[in-house]
């Protein structure tokens, strides 16, 4: 079996991946922190999400600097497969994100607490983040089926 040398894009997911699990399990270790001592509706939630967010997306910066220098990767290309991965991902974690929004919308209409919309919105993005970025993990190891 041949060794599978792992393109820009590639080591983009892993990293993703790993930095999506990490700043959501500190977070949720954070809420349930706070929640211990204080109903769950009334627990502080928002500064821990703005920065789990906000953590999470300058550790992504920073990962795809460091692995554009070490793959010597020259600006932003992407050849036809990487395109192909990038939106078979895309489409499949779509539907994720489309049901948190849902759930938010019910929950809206229901007049639940702005937590628990919050938070059913952050955890869509979270799966959906996760969802996309094994596909395209799962795409570049097995190749890209025909649409």
């Amino acid at each position: 079996m041949a060794e599978h040398d792992m393109g820009f894009e590639e080591k983009i997911a892993w990293a993703g991946v790993i930095v999506s699990i990490v700043h959501f399990t500190i977070y949720l270790s954070v809420l349930l922190t706070r929640a211990a001592t204080t109903p769950m509706p009334e627990t502080p939630y928002i500064d821990a999400m703005l920065w789990s967010i906000g953590a999470s997306i300058v550790v992504m910066i920073i990962v795809s600097i460091v692995v554009a220098v070490t793959t010597h990767r020259d600006g932003h290309e992407m050849d036809i497969r990487d395109k192909q991965i990038k939106a078979r991902a895309e489409f499949t974690s779509r539907g994720l994100l489309i049901a948190a929004a849902l759930a938010a919308l019910i929950f809206a209409m229901l007049e639940l607490d702005p937590f628990w919309i919050a938070n059913v919105l952050y955890l869509g993005f979270f799966l959906s983040a996760i969802l996309e970025t094994v596909t395209k993990i799962a795409l570049y190891r097995g190749g890209v089926p025909a649409w």
